[in-house]
């Protein structure tokens, strides 16, 4: 079933209210402040069902001047407005507000009600719908029909219903699929249930049990149960109005202007770029002028930094970033709307083309032709522009909700740039991941730099450690993401791959003559020394082996099993050891116990040599000491 959202529109006491009742039988004035002052101040939430079997929600807002606030915070969710007129006053003040945000929002499926028609005469009435006509013209609701009811009387009532259910029919259905993105309106407790929040799901589907996060502040919660026009559901699809009841939520963690959302999807942020145009009726907006930014239920105050001019003219429009006082979640062509600080009046609004921003400089060609690809590039191009930016692996998963795309959208994106070999794709653990081809060549040629270079400085390793690698390249990309990009490295020919390390292709790991030379002297000077090995110091100064390259030297004998570690003094030859351990166990195979003297003497060492070998022995559990002898261990 389509799930659609219809909103109210228009000035204080047109009869907004008194329409949604007679339509629906719902009082949607729920506060003892409304009903004593007879005008809407909150957000009022009813539902109708219409002939097709459609039950659209609906969402009634105040007209009152002082609450536009409070409009907008419901407004921006809906799919289909009804801008309701009163026939005995005519276009307003609210009116052209609501209509100037209307366009705001770009919502272009609407009604014209004509309210109160039971107050004038026919000849009035045919005047305030030509009034009415001309001022909607060229608007975002030209054309729209207008439709003159009475509340009261219960005239024009059913010819309201059939035009509405005709345009809910028509309307396009938000996307089900993806990360759940829900801008709450309304925070309340219910006794024996705790913290309720409700509002129109933008995109995805909510069920209970979901382990939901609510942004900004990143708070975790769990969805016990979920209720759509009074309604308990199991499955709350995206379009329609649900209240979701949250489990492990105190209700002061959680205000109007948060969004719930599959945690690890939406970035809260400070900074954001858009393009915004500023309405006929507003003044000049200078650069970093302050303002108020209406996004989905959120009002956050801010900066504006135009990135192309010192100042926007009244009907023109620009790219634009936005420095916000406090983070604000937000997605790819989000519709937003602004207001001045004072006073307070609608100026203007625009569109998100980069909800996580970093910050620009301005007049720069790049920033802007970036902007420009995002706002109307084709899906390709948008994708390749989002690929090249990101200047890393990107899972190809949440490509949709970065870009502003639906999925399958983003998939025939990706089949097009591929290709054409302008992305590549690397496998890691059944996921895809993509990188710009250009960035990948440019990676690769920089990475084959830096091991061989490696290799020059450091002959005596094995390559270079993986993992430093990935911190030197990329500490933020994952370890497993980063050795997906490796292999698909060596699978083209780039470098080779070792469970630990990365060398270039063809990497033999043989050292040039003169190092193998010195190596070959070291061992000769261990072997030699038998059981009475020098200290290592002592046997690299014998050849006047630069300090720096020591331990080299000595990391390279060590990895080729050529030098024993016995103790941090003491290094043996791996012959030595061998004989020394053959003539322990021998003696003990003899013997049932060995003394540490015994050993010395045995090997005509000293104790400073034996007590480190029979030390490493007992480590290895060849031995074992029993009191102040050595036992054999028992296999």
């Amino acid at each position: 079933m389509k799930y659609v959202t219809i909103g109210t529109a228009g000035h204080v006491d047109h009869g907004k209210t008194l329409l949604i009742r007679a339509l629906t039988g719902v009082d949607t004035d729920r506060l003892k402040e409304e009903k004593e002052r007879g005008i809407s101040i909150e957000l009022g939430f009813a539902y109708l069902d219409l002939p097709s079997g459609i039950r659209a929600g609906i969402i009634d807002v105040p007209g009152h001047e002082r609450f536009i606030k409070n409009m907008l915070a419901g407004i921006g969710g809906i799919d289909i407005v009804l801008l309701v007129v009163a026939a005995d006053e005519g276009i307003m003040p609210q009116t052209r507000e609501h209509m100037d945000i209307i366009q705001v929002l770009g919502i272009k499926r609407g009604v014209v009600v004509i309210s109160k028609i039971d107050l004038v005469d026919q000849e009035w009435l045919d005047l305030v719908e030509e009034e009415v006509r001309g001022y909607i013209a060229t608007t975002s609701l030209g054309g729209a029909p207008i439709v003159p009811v009475s509340a009261v009387t219960g005239d024009g009532l059913k010819e309201l219903v059939a035009v509405v259910d005709e345009l809910v029919q028509a309307a396009q259905e938000r996307p089900a699929t993806g990360a759940v993105r829900l801008p709450i309106d309304r925070v309340f407790t219910i006794a024996g249930f705790g913290t309720v929040v409700t509002g129109t799901l933008v995109s995805g589907t909510i069920k209970e049990g979901d382990s939901l996060a609510v942004l900004p502040q990143s708070v975790m919660a769990r969805v016990r149960s979920l209720q759509v026009h009074k309604e308990k559901i199991s499955t709350a699809r995206a379009g329609r109005r649900v209240a979701v009841n949250l489990a492990g939520l105190e209700r002061q963690a959680v205000t109007r202007g948060n969004v719930l959302a599959t945690p690890g999807f939406f970035t809260p942020s400070t900074t954001l770029d858009g393009r915004i145009f500023l309405l006929k009726s507003a003044r000049p907006l200078k650069n970093r002028a302050r303002v108020r930014v209406h996004i989905g239920t959120s009002e956050i105050t801010g900066r504006v930094v135009l990135l192309d001019r010192d100042e926007l003219a009244p009907e023109a429009s620009c790219y634009a970033q936005f420095i916000l006082e406090e983070p604000i979640v937000a997605g790819r062509r989000d519709r937003f709307v602004l207001r001045s600080v004072s006073p307070v009046t609608t100026i203007g609004g625009g569109l998100v083309l980069e909800p996580v921003a970093r910050r620009h400089k301005r007049f720069r060609k790049d920033v802007l032709d970036y902007l420009e690809t995002v706002e109307t590039g084709s899906p390709a191009a948008k994708v390749a522009k989002y690929l090249d930016t990101a200047r890393a692996p990107v899972e190809a998963g949440g490509l949709s909700g970065a870009v502003g795309l639906d999925e399958s959208t983003v998939e025939r994106a990706i089949a097009e740039l591929a290709a054409a070999d302008r992305i590549r794709v690397i496998d890691v653990d059944n996921q895809r991941f993509l990188i710009d081809t250009e960035f990948y060549a440019e990676l690769a040629r920089r990475i084959g730099e830096i091991v061989a270079l490696y290799h020059r400085d450091y002959p005596l390793r094995e390559g270079y450690p993986r993992e430093e690698l990935r911190s030197r390249l990329f500490a933020g990309v994952g370890s497993r993401v980063f050795q997906g990009l490796l292999q698909k490295m060596a699978e083209d020919g780039v470098v080779a791959i070792q469970p630990q390390v990365v060398t270039s292709v063809g990497f033999t790991g043989e050292p040039p003559a003169e190092v193998r030379s010195v190596l070959a002297a070291l061992e000769e000077i261990y072997r030699k020394a038998g059981f009475q090995p020098p200290r290592w110091e002592d046997a690299v100064a014998q050849l006047a082996v630069a300090p720096e390259s020591a331990v080299e030297y000595l990391t390279c004998l060590m990895r080729a099993g050529i030098l024993v570690k016995l103790s941090e003094e003491q290094l043996i030859h791996r012959e030595a050891l061998r004989e020394a351990q053959e003539i322990i166990v021998g003696t003990l195979h003899e013997k049932a116990e060995i003394s540490l003297g015994e050993v010395r003497d045995l090997l005509n060492t000293s104790r400073k040599h034996a007590l480190p070998l029979l030390e490493y022995l007992d480590s290895k559990r060849v031995t074992k000491r029993m009191g102040d002898k050595r036992v054999l261990m028992k296999r």
